[in-house]
Parts: structure tokens; C-alpha cells; sequence
């Protein structure tokens, strides 16, 4: 279901265009070119719960200010998919900050590997983590971004895939946060998250009153078509401004290792997140 029109974005290496900056040109007004940014990384730790939180953050170099965006991963943590998504996004004019969301159960720079040990433990480490913990180091992911010197005032969004979706619909429950995208968000619509068998995240779509976008891999186990009709009648009874895009993918289709990768699925959801971003953010920043 489609409430809103996602905008047709293209990246294009453009001459004496300054960084960031959009521009309409090549006969077609209807789209939208953005000129080549480069970013800067940095590694932070920011107190969270009694430990501290690392986080990977992203951002343009060019002086100036930028929505922020914080980015959540699947149960493996910040490994090599998610920092190259979390980079790529930075790319087009976003801070964005990506948290570990088991800092309190595992050692800091943790990132866990795409085998059934890996899984097993990063299901693991979420069984371990309650809905109250994850909820809590949003918020200071959030505030870290809000003292940001690049992040502009009041412009805050939030991403993630997997578990990362469930955590990312969470973010928009946050009266703060504009635009929200779901990955294959898994838990969504049986309400596990964590430690709870019950987040209650559903019930409280109502809260939401950014703009959310969920999108799905038709062939997801995790979230099969029953649970994606449970998702979709909720919002619409809680009148939230919402869209949803289904691709014939698997889970996990834009982690881009891996047999379930599907690279053109990847980049068309891929851009309907800067899609999202630039309908509720702008082209403009500075």
C-alpha cells in the first residue's frame, strides 16, 4: 500500500556542482540529481546502561548540517554489510549512526559471524536483552545524535534490518523521529523482541506520527504473509502515514553476502529509503 510517492533519485558524477548540493537538469525536471559527497567514519563509545556503547558513525565531510539517522543492524552486529549500507547512506547527505545493540552482553568492537554459531549466538544475545534495555539506549543513541556539530535541528530518522526493523519501528515511536524504514523487521507482528515474548510494539503504532515505510521479501519465513496482513491492518486502524514495498526476495535480501542477496532488490529498497528520507528531509541541508 502505497499513501505516498517515493521520489526518483540518481547519483551522477556532475562537474562544478558542490558537495550535497541538488540540482534539476539533462531535460528531465522530474528528477533529481545529487553530486558525489564524501564521508568521514569514526568509532564512538557513549555510556548506555553502566557499559558503554560503541557506535559506527558515518557522516559528510563537507562542513554543515545534515539529518541524522540511526542505523540498526541484524543480530550479527556491525559487521561488513551493515557498515557499507550505514557508509553508503552517510553518501547522499546523512549523519548516520549505527549502535551495537548487545553492548551490554557482549565485549565492545563485537561482530558476529554469518554461520549457524553466529546465529545461534546473536539470537542468543537477544533472548538475553529486554525490550526495556534496547528502549533505553535508543534514546541515548538519539541524544547523541541531537549534540551532533553536523546534525541539523529536529531532523531525525531512523533504519534497520531484521531484528534492526523491530528496533527501528520502535525509533519511531519517538515523538523526535520524522521518517522511519523497516527492513524485513522481524517480531513486528507476534510482538517478540528480545527477552519479551511480547513487546507490544504493534499495539502502540498509534504513537507513530513520522512517516514509515516497511518493506518485505515475499519468500521471508520470518515474517510470512499472514504476519505482513497483521502489520499492514493495524497501521491502517492506527491511521499512521505509512507505505509498504514487497519484493519476490528472501530474508535478509540486502546484506550483500551471502546466498540470499539479491543485488537488484537491494538497490531499488535501498533507494526507496533515500526516497523516504528526501520526501520528509529535503534535497537541502546547509
Amino acid at each position: 500500500m502505497h499513501r505516498w510517492a517515493l521520489p526518483d533519485v540518481k547519483r551522477e558524477s556532475l562537474p562544478l556542482v558542490r558537495s550535497g548540493t541538488a540540482i534539476h537538469s539533462r531535460g528531465d525536471p522530474g528528477v533529481t540529481y545529487y553530486s558525489p559527497m564524501v564521508i568521514t567514519t569514526d568509532v564512538v563509545d557513549i555510556p548506555a546502561g553502566g557499559t558503554p556503547m560503541r557506535m559506527f558513525v558515518a557522516a559528510p565531510k563537507a562542513a554543515g548540517k545534515y539529518p541524522a539517522i540511526v542505523c540498526y543492524s541484524d543480530i550479527f552486529q556491525l559487521t561488513g554489510p551493515t557498515l557499507r549500507s550505514v557508509s553508503r547512506l552517510a553518501g547522499y547527505g546523512f549523519v548516520a549512526a549505527a549502535p551495537e545493540i548487545y553492548h551490554r552482553v557482549e565485549p565492545p568492537g563485537t561482530e558476529i559471524p554469518f554461520d549457524d554459531q553466529g546465529r545461534t549466538r546473536g539470537q542468543g544475545d537477544a533472548s538475553k536483552t529486554p525490550v526495556a534495555h534496547f528502549d533505553e539506549d535508543r534514546r541515548e543513541a538519539l541524544d547523541y545524535l541531537v549534540q551532533h556539530p553536523l546534525v541539523a535541528e529536529n531532523q531525525l530518522g531512523a533504519m534497520g534490518f531484521c531484528i534492526g526493523g523491530h528496533l527501528a519501528f520502535r525509533a519511531a515511536l519517538e515523538p523526535d523521529v520524522l521518517a522511519t524504514i523497516c527492513y524485513y523487521g522481524t517480531g513486528i507482528h507476534d510482538g517478540k523482541l528480545g527477552r519479551d515474548s511480547d513487546a507490544g510494539s504493534l499495539a502502540r503504532a498509534g504513537e507513530i506520527k513520522g512517516k514509515l515505510l516497511m518493506v518485505w521479501g515475499s519468500a521471508d519465513p520470518h515474517v510470512p504473509e499472514a504476519g505482513r496482513e497483521a502489520i499492514d491492518r493495524k497501521l491502517r486502524e492506527a491511521k499512521v502515514d505509512y507505505a509498504v514495498k514487497l519484493y519476490p526476495a528472501e530474508h535478509a535480501f540486502m546484506r550483500d553476502v551471502g546466498p540470499r542477496y539479491d543485488p537488484a532488490a537491494a538497490d531499488q529498497a535501498f533507494a526507496d529509503m533515500i526516497g523516504l528520507f528526501r520526501t520528509v528531509f529535503g534535497p537541502r541541508y546547509t
